[in-house]
């Protein structure tokens, strides 16, 4: 007999993400970076595209043509936009 699989809840999920966020090495993250630091869940593409719209991270950095954000911005805006 199979043993039922439990799902894991809305809180495991979010603590798993916010320790592998929080352990990434640097206080920035460049743009082009998140799909690393989300495993994939966004794409640098699409949070240019709700930046642009002014409804991106806040604390955006921008030098030149390259852009990053602060990772404790980055982590709160991701946090809100988790659907569960």
């Amino acid at each position: 007999m199979k043993q039922p699989t439990t799902e894991p809840t809305n809180t495991t999920i979010i603590e798993t993400l916010k320790a592998g966020w929080e352990s990434w090495p640097s206080p920035v993250i460049a743009r082009t970076e998140l799909g690393t630091f989300t495993g994939g869940l966004i794409s640098a593409r699409t949070v240019a595209n709700y930046d642009s719209l002014g409804k991106g991270p806040g604390g955006k950095i921008k030098i030149g043509r390259s852009v990053g954000y602060l990772k404790a911005d980055l982590i709160s805006w991701l946090l809100n936009r988790l659907e569960g």
